[in-house]
């Protein structure tokens, strides 16, 4: 019979200072507190990982397949209070430390260095610095989530291809700090290529800390254009060009403007979407309750009475007393397919 090993208690005794003591600096207080939060992350990554490895051997066995595959995996979360999400987020912590220590990198041993954060940040990292991060832990060094920040931007910031050549020798210079580039490199990869080109000149003009901070800014608004742009379904039937639109109001220097005009577009389309969807079901709610009421019920038809401003081909919603009682009054037109615009809210 196997036998179960339990975690010895006094990992957990730590030395937590009285917060009633006057005889302690603020700067002795916070160090201690640091150090026994930093304790209980590492136990509490084995745990996790654990309980990510666990959660995989439930979810592999029901792949094995059958009817009803997958409902036991669900009924064991569920009797245990866990959300998918959590679930597979353990199960990918659990992935992350068997590639860790699986492919060499790291000692088994060796998992205690690492703060729960500091470890998952290492294996999202780059291999090059999952490597160097595993030989510091092997070494015995305590792995911070700060330390493999650092070391995972300077990485990025002197190698990445999307920079010039410039940018990488001042930042191995340190003549720019690595944590203004590396968010410079990541914005840089959501972009088309032909923009990419476009900053990279700017860069390569101008290698100076305002450039890389406008740079950087230029991109993420850019970026964000794209994707908002991507998902309109107003823009989907119309023959328009949005790269050369958005090169032109990068010109105007209203690239903010444009990207946040796209954000709100998307999200009046979001919510039109949701308000048809619940539109149509209140009208299916409000009819059958209504057929299956009659003159008995003349309080409940009154309260279906009112419920049609809000169920007919006309809503009428009120702003409130702050609006001066205004109303918005909005008609849904359902149109088919093949019509040429969009369905119409006027």
């Amino acid at each position: 019979m196997r036998t179960e090993i339990i975690p010895d208690p006094s990992m957990l005794q730590l030395d937590l200072p009285d917060p009633d003591k006057d005889d302690i600096s603020g700067f002795e207080f916070l160090n201690r507190l640091e150090k026994a939060w930093s304790i209980c992350d590492r136990f509490d990554l084995q745990t996790e990982i654990w309980r990510g490895r666990i959660l995989r051997v439930v979810r592999d066995r029901e792949k094995r397949g059958g009817e009803g595959r997958g409902a036991g995996f669900l009924q064991w979360l569920r009797e245990r209070e866990i959300s998918k999400t959590r679930a597979y987020g353990l199960i990918q912590l659990a992935d992350s430390a068997d590639d860790l220590v699986g492919d060499g990198m790291l000692n088994e041993d060796c998992v205690n260095n690492f703060s729960r954060r500091a470890f998952i940040e290492t294996a999202q990292a780059s291999p090059e610095v999952q490597q160097m991060i595993s030989d510091a832990a092997n070494d015995g060094q305590e792995i911070t989530r700060k330390q493999v920040r650092r070391l995972s931007d300077e990485f990025t910031a002197s190698t990445s291809p999307l920079l010039p050549d410039e940018i990488k020798e001042r930042t191995q210079a340190n003549l720019l700090p690595p944590r203004l580039v590396a968010p410079l490199v990541k914005e840089l990869e959501k972009l088309p290529d032909i923009q990419q080109q476009n900053l990279h000149k700017a860069l390569k003009d101008e290698p100076e800390i305002d450039c890389v901070k406008d740079v950087t800014s230029t991109a993420r608004w850019l970026g964000k254009s794209i994707d908002a742009s991507l998902s309109l379904r107003t823009f989907q039937a119309a023959n328009l060009n949005l790269e050369k639109a958005t090169a032109e109001a990068q010109r105007l220097d209203s690239l903010g403007l444009l990207a946040d005009a796209f954000s709100q577009a998307k999200s009046i389309e979001s919510s039109v979407l949701r308000l048809h969807t619940a539109w149509r079901r209140l009208a299916g709610l409000q009819e059958r309750i209504w057929l299956e009421s009659g003159s008995s019920t003349p309080y409940l038809r009154d309260v279906l009475a009112s419920l049609q401003t809000l169920c007919g081909p006309t809503i009428r919603v009120s702003l409130g007393e702050l609006a001066g009682g205004k109303k918005v009054r909005l008609q849904i037109v359902e149109e088919s397919a093949d019509h040429l615009e969009p369905p119409a809210i006027n």
